[in-house]
């Protein structure tokens, strides 16, 4: 079956000038232009909507969405079954954030006690589950089975001081790394606090940390865009590359 430009734009919720943006980017074209010139589009350009439209659920970036897309090795099918596991665990990371909030509503009733440490086990369990979701994938590619389990069962035994220790050395390291971009001195008192800040951040949910870890993670920030995007998001442009090159030269 066959839908206008307003049709598809009513059936899938977004407006019409979303659809055209998509079409000006190529990500995602008409099947064809009728005789009036109007877009047409056919039960393919369907598909690949709904597509579109899971992976922009995920947070993934139209660039990011269009190189997936056009990738020669890419399977609907596949990539429907892994969007079908990350909607259950985004559903478990709810559920780990209501049973938190039910059992604070007991505790500050007095009907039961709630230690400290249960307390920020639903944040933990829902940012593991997130960084599981975005990265788990090409972490345990690059990194044995052991070692990530390992990294989770650390990071869900933080204690609340260990947890905003670790939230302060990414903040410092921030602040040093946006000092670096702007001076591109990578030799500076500020280019290695943000060295020693990210080894510090990273020691806190490392099981066992080295040199070889830490040079290999630094690689991955520049070979994989979603870790990218994480630091280039937060500090501008090329900050994932400047910080990998803090990684490999202080860590020879």
């Amino acid at each position: 079956m066959d839908y206008t430009i307003k049709k598809i734009a009513e059936l899938s919720g977004i407006s019409t000038r979303t659809l055209r943006y998509y079409d000006e980017i190529d990500l995602l074209k008409p099947a064809y232009l009728n005789s009036s010139g109007y877009r047409i589009y056919g039960t393919k350009e369907i598909d690949k909507l709904q597509q579109i439209l899971f992976y922009r659920s995920l947070d993934l970036k139209l660039e990011v969405i269009q190189k997936l897309l056009n990738n020669p090795n890419y399977d609907p099918e596949h990539a429907l079954q892994e969007h079908y596991h990350q909607l259950l665990e985004k559903r478990q990371q709810l559920d780990y954030q209501i049973l938190t909030v039910e059992k604070t509503i007991r505790y500050k009733k007095g009907e039961t006690t709630m230690t400290d440490k249960e307390k920020f086990v639903g944040f933990k369990q829902e940012k593991r589950l997130e960084n599981e979701q975005r990265y788990g994938k090409e972490i345990r590619e690059k990194y044995s089975e052991y070692t990530v389990e390992a990294s989770n069962k650390k990071w869900l035994n933080l204690t609340e001081e260990d947890f905003a220790g670790m939230e302060l050395a990414e903040k410092e390291m921030f602040v040093a790394l946006k000092i670096v971009l702007d001076t591109k001195d990578y030799r500076s008192q500020e280019a290695e606090t943000a060295f020693l800040k990210h080894r510090e951040w990273l020691q806190y949910t490392s099981p066992v940390y080295s040199i070889e870890m830490h040079r290999g993670l630094g690689e991955l920030y520049i070979s994989d865009e979603r870790f990218a995007a994480y630091y280039d998001d937060r500090a501008g442009n090329s900050t994932a590359q400047t910080l990998n090159q803090l990684i490999q030269h202080f860590t020879q």
